[in-house]
């Protein structure tokens, strides 16, 4: 069943208002935020294949867990842009298809930690004191106090695996407010943020082996999926119970059900499955000393309300020109790096486009240098823009940070960054080579703002990249630019500006002759006959 609404904001004259499908329920703070910027439609319960109809039409899409965002929709979304995952866990979108279609995925890892949290602990507390059980026999209309009888968690050992957001506040939670002793097992956290909440970092099989209770909290990937399988579970203790309500893999689920029906270990919560909801035969389901949920870390009016308000400002922000600060597949930039690298991104992206008109096809690798300023930050975004001035011109693949890279490895060009304190003709600056078939060496920077290249191979100039350029290298002699300034005259076309660089006096020189027209192939022909021009490319800059 689907359920369809849609509203049009009034949208600025003359600008085209983007598009943003609401594929799963979420919070209405998030839809009221995404519709100040766009127009919005709200459409649950898509089909794989009305989805597939749909998705060409829209520049983003905001998810939960029920939609499956595939190769097949990805390639599909024409449009698309970006992907805002109202929650964590990204496993419902093919990240590789959304990078290498330069589709941006961010989600909002932070906006549910409490409930996660939360949900955790109140699952170790439910196991501990027989919370469900106990309810379900006095709605039965029992009176078995005995038979339930509890544990108390205060000195007991939390052993967690991966410490990051959610993890790092379940310990907190633990250790403050319950009195228990914390083990983890992390191989990113450091020593000092263990300790901030009490907890001993150690590995693996030292962790199972010691605790009472076991929490996982990593993301579901290759290393993480059956982490803690029947080798891992046998390391526990007989009265020791675990924990997942992180993603479902992470757990070997029928290792796990074969402990606890050999009594191996005590009990285990789970409220993570897949497929969700699981089947009526899932060997987890029936065994009394599990406690299961449908899947509610994050089900709380204050979690939803957070993930929908902070995947919808991401959204705007990136609609706007921003850069998301929880990008899954692109460099998170803070805004102190992005304003400073701003000047140099129109820079680096005409930089890559003039040495594509220069070179032609045949590049092999791709080299760019940074010095100064530039070689202290995250550089990514500006290689990116090198590489989409650069392949442009070789296919018609949209090209971003997201999947630069990959698209330079699907055309075989290699691609290298290096950074130096040493100055490289600028104390700021940025150096593209291109190396194939041709050789080229770029040499730009930014004066106040401005984008400027200021050397092509041996010669200095001092160029403004933007129009259009009629280049050349000749030997430095006489009449050369009046020739062709007089047959430019001659067709109407004008010369805006003019730079020109040499090796040394009567030696070789570079024109880079700015105009303001297309100039015709027959007449760059006339040109470089007339002036005994080795070769005259024009470079469109615009």
């Amino acid at each position: 069943m689907t359920a369809t609404t849609k509203t049009t904001p009034l949208p600025d004259p003359g600008i085209a208002q983007p598009r943003i499908l609401v594929a799963d329920p979420v919070a209405q703070d998030g839809v009221l935020r995404l519709r100040e910027v766009a127009e919005v439609d709200v459409a649950t319960g898509l089909s794989p294949s009305d989805l597939l109809a749909r998705i060409g039409d829209y520049d983003a899409l905001v998810v939960r867990s029920e939609t499956q965002v595939t190769a097949e929709v990805l390639r599909a979304g024409s449009k698309l842009r970006v992907i805002g995952r109202a929650g964590v866990g990204i496993d419902n979108i093919d990240l590789d298809a959304a990078t290498l279609c330069g589709v941006l995925v961010l989600n909002a890892p932070t906006g549910n930690t409490i409930a996660a949290a939360e949900h955790t602990i109140a699952l170790m507390l439910a196991m501990a004191r027989n919370i469900a059980a106990a309810d379900l026999s006095l709605h039965s209309g029992r009176w078995e106090r005995k038979q339930f009888m509890g544990t108390e968690m205060c000195n007991k050992t939390l052993g967690i695996v991966g410490l990051g957001k959610i993890g790092f506040t379940v310990a907190h939670i633990a250790q403050a407010g319950l009195g228990m002793h914390i083990l983890a097992h992390d191989p990113l956290a450091t020593t000092d943020r263990a300790e901030q909440v009490g907890a001993t970092l150690c590995d693996l099989d030292t962790l199972l082996q010691d605790s009472d209770v076991v929490t996982v909290h990593v993301p579901l990937n290759d290393h993480t999926r059956g982490m803690i399988g029947a080798l891992q579970l046998e390391h526990m203790k007989p009265t020791a119970r675990i924990i997942n309500a992180a993603r479902s893999g992470i757990i070997d689920e029928q290792a796990l059900a074969n402990a606890l029906d050999q009594g191996r270990i005590a009990g285990a919560a789970i409220d993570v499955w897949s497929p969700e909801p699981p089947p009526t035969d899932h060997p987890l389901l029936h065994l009394p000393q599990v406690l299961v949920t449908p899947h509610l870390g994050a089900s709380t009016k204050e979690a939803q309300v957070g993930v929908a308000a902070d995947v919808a400002d991401q959204i705007v922000d990136f609609l706007r020109g921003g850069t998301p600060r929880s990008a899954v597949n692109a460099p998170a930039l803070r805004p102190e790096e992005l304003a400073q690298l701003r000047p140099y991104l129109t820079l680096a992206q005409r930089m890559g486009s003039m040495a594509a008109q220069l070179c032609g096809s045949g590049i092999e690798r791709i080299v760019c240098s940074y010095a100064g300023e530039l070689a202290e930050v995250d550089t990514a975004l500006v290689s990116a823009e090198v590489l989409r001035g650069l392949f442009c011109h070789f296919t018609d693949t949209r090209i971003n940070v997201i999947n630069a890279k990959a698209v330079a490895r699907s055309l075989g060009v290699d691609v290298d960054e290096y950074r130096t304190t040493r100055e490289l003709d600028h104390a700021n600056a940025l150096v593209i080579e291109v190396i194939g078939k041709q050789r080229l060496r770029l040499v730009g920077t930014q004066f106040d703002g401005e984008p400027h290249i200021t050397r092509i191979d041996d010669f200095r100039i001092d160029m403004q990249p933007e129009g259009i350029f009629l280049v050349d290298t000749h030997e430095d002699r006489p009449g050369v630019v009046a020739g062709i300034s007089s047959l430019l005259a001659k067709h109407d076309i004008n010369i805006a500006r003019l730079e020109l660089g040499r090796d040394r006096p009567r030696g070789r020189a570079m024109m880079l002759m700015q105009v303001d027209d297309l100039v015709p192939p027959e007449l760059l022909r006339e040109i470089a006959e007339a002036a005994h021009l080795e070769k005259l490319i024009v470079v469109d800059l615009h």
